[in-house]
């Protein structure tokens, strides 16, 4: 059973100034805007063909976007992959070798319920799992 894509998140510094030049790179416009504060972000959400596109700032100089961003500055953060079972698919990945980042979902944007795979093991590229609530 193969996955969908469900969006491709993006870390930036500002969602001020990064909406209107992704709404001019994608000749369109954001659709959402919504803060996760058990993420420590704020999002701005994107529709291309079917694809979403998350832009990511972090609401917390400590939180896991700042510090992706000191690290390895802005850029793609995650690609997010849809599943009809999330807690069915986390049990399968941790039983095939994968880490999980939680061991449980949690709530993510958009109204999911989500879980993180350490890069580690998928050739340094972060995985999310969502599934929609």
């Amino acid at each position: 059973m193969g996955y969908n894509l469900e969006h491709i998140g993006i870390a930036v510094k500002n969602l001020e100034l990064s909406i209107p030049l992704f709404e001019k790179l994608l000749n369109s416009p954001c659709y959402k805007t919504e803060s996760v504060g058990s993420e420590s972000v704020n999002t701005a959400f994107f529709l291309q063909q079917g694809t979403k596109i998350e832009l990511l700032e972090s609401t917390d100089p400590e939180g896991v976007i700042a510090k992706f961003i000191a690290r390895k500055g802005e850029g793609m953060h995650h690609i997010a992959f849809e599943v009809p079972d999330i807690q069915t698919e986390m049990t399968r990945l941790q039983s095939e070798g994968f880490t999980l980042l939680n061991e449980v979902p949690k709530k993510g944007a958009d109204n999911k319920l989500v879980c993180f795979l350490h890069p580690k093991d998928s050739n340094g590229v972060l995985i999310e799992l969502c599934q929609s609530i």
